[in-house]
């Protein structure tokens, strides 16, 4: 029956492994694919749609364009005609006016965003991870109470819990087993035994475990007898018509929340301090979503909903081999009334890829060595 159990959880963490890198690579997909439609509509010309890097395994063409699986199954590409600075005829990227060319670049990018928004509908219409009061009543599902902070030194730390954790009941030392889907219930029981063991319950991702400690009978002040702070959620729904407004209302609030993040780091900098920010590549990124996508669908959409939020934000930044670095030298060519020359270009380019390559590899270490 154990052995059982361990070889269904071994191919639930697959599935959601398997889940989680699909994600990753729909997401770079999507993004070309704004790229592509947008060049289509403008009337570019577009050699190839790849889904994977070279060698190809596959590719058959309709009309001018080849579509191609490949071998590297880490993202995709999008080869227009044109865009390197290679042809000026017909058709090419270079042939269109300023304002096209900044909207086939920019494609990819606002691709981004409309993926959040379309996630987050989805997760409003099936529920969406909220925080709610005890007294609150309505269509809510899956009501629990989790941990939302953990004083240091404090029983609830000594005891190793997380935060996030769910608190689905309780027993004493009688034996008594008391199930809590409201923090009150919680803090009562707590205050109940103060000073005495108890066994919680806890639910961490699909694991459920006991977790002993004893509730202090005189806290610190500001912490309560466990030293955690408790919240009260569930997934709320939204009707069908509400939702996108919600879903698009969501994605400005992400956008919103990641530029002051930016900013609060930018001004710890400044200040001498440390920035605040974990910097984070596509090894900790992976396992992170791995980890979300135990707690459930709609947790899981929102993570992508905010990962792509951020690698939109990320990509319009504007460095030269990003999007928003392209758009950097069109907006140079509208100043000067000419395109800044192609070898130029591609040198500044090439100089900055070389470089996010290094750092890429430096936050992958880093990302491993946090995993190990």
């Amino acid at each position: 029956m154990h052995f059982d159990f361990l070889i269904l959880n071994f191919l639930k963490m697959v599935l959601t492994i398997i889940i989680a890198f699909i994600s990753l690579i729909g997401l770079v997909v999507l993004h070309e694919l704004g790229h592509f439609l947008l060049a289509k509509k403008f009337g570019v010309r577009v050699d190839e749609f790849g889904i994977g890097y070279p060698p190809r395994l596959i590719g058959k063409k309709i009309g001018e364009t080849i579509y191609s699986l490949n071998l590297l199954p880490f993202g995709a590409f999008v080869r227009i005609y044109g865009e390197e600075g290679e042809g000026q005829g017909q058709g090419s990227f270079n042939n269109k006016k300023l304002w096209q060319r900044a909207l086939i670049i920019g494609g990819g990018v606002i691709s981004f965003w409309i993926i959040s928004a379309v996630l987050l509908t989805l997760v409003m219409f099936m529920g969406a991870p909220s925080v709610i009061s005890d007294e609150e009543v309505g269509s809510f599902r899956e009501v629990k109470v989790q941990i939302a902070s953990i004083a240091a030194n404090s029983p609830a730390a000594q005891a190793q819990l997380k935060v996030g954790d769910i608190v689905m009941g309780a027993k004493s030392l009688t034996g008594q087993e008391t199930n809590f889907d409201q923090v009150g219930q919680l803090q009562s029981f707590t205050k109940d035994n103060e000073g005495r063991k108890i066994f919680l319950i806890i639910k961490r991702g699909s694991e459920v475990f006991e977790v002993s400690l004893i509730p202090r009978v005189s806290p610190p002040s500001g912490e309560g007898a466990m030293g955690v702070a408790l919240v009260r959620t569930a997934l709320k729904s939204f009707p069908w018509w509400q939702a996108p407004i919600k879903g698009i209302t969501g994605t400005f609030n992400l956008t919103l929340m990641v530029i002051d993040g930016w900013t609060q780091a930018i001004k710890n900098i400044t200040q001498g301090q440390p920035s605040g920010v974990q910097v984070m590549g596509p090894v900790g990124i992976f396992s992170f979503m791995s980890q979300v996508g135990e707690l459930g669908a709609s947790y899981f959409l929102q993570f992508i909903a905010l990962i792509s939020v951020y690698i939109a934000l990320f990509n319009v930044l504007p460095i030269p081999s990003f999007d928003g670095g392209k758009l950097l030298f069109l907006a140079i060519e509208g100043i000067r009334r000419k395109p800044v020359a192609a070898r130029i270009e591609q040198s500044i380019t090439l100089a900055f890829f070389g470089v996010l390559i290094l750092l890429m590899v430096w936050v992958t270490i880093k990302d491993v060595m946090r995993l190990l």
